[in-house]
């Protein structure tokens, strides 16, 4: 069973940074592909970013292609999502999930089993 564990959220400007990050436990990232997802108030949950951690590769969003950066720290167990030039419609809760290998496709949520209980980041024009 594999533990995630968000932190990193907040209250910031229009334009500003945050770096979330996702501490995992009780499983080696090194195996697995990490994700991050958002879920915004009355809209669906969306895929952000995903690293498969041992391979490195990466994938993005569009909307968030450029401004968001998706890293993995093998020695920590930990992922993380650095987000440079938000908006305030990058205000949601983020998920972080995580999914043995390599899923079919970084975007669908139901491939990752794993999940955290989420991190407010809320973005004020």
């Amino acid at each position: 069973q594999m533990r995630l564990v968000e932190s990193g959220g907040g209250l910031v400007l229009a334009g500003g940074s945050l770096r979330l990050s996702c501490a995992a436990s009780g499983r080696n990232l090194r195996n697995y592909a990490m994700g991050w997802f958002r879920q915004a108030p009355g809209k669906e949950r969306e895929f952000v970013a995903g690293i498969s951690v041992n391979g490195g590769n990466t994938d993005y969003a569009d909307s968030v292609r450029g401004r968001f950066t998706i890293s993995a720290d093998n020695a920590r167990n930990t992922v993380y999502l650095l987000m440079n030039s938000l908006k305030p419609e990058d205000t949601a809760v983020y998920y972080c999930a995580s999914t043995p290998g390599r899923p079919l496709e970084w975007s669908r949520g139901e491939l990752y089993p794993y999940w955290g209980q989420g991190t407010q980041v809320t973005v004020s024009s």
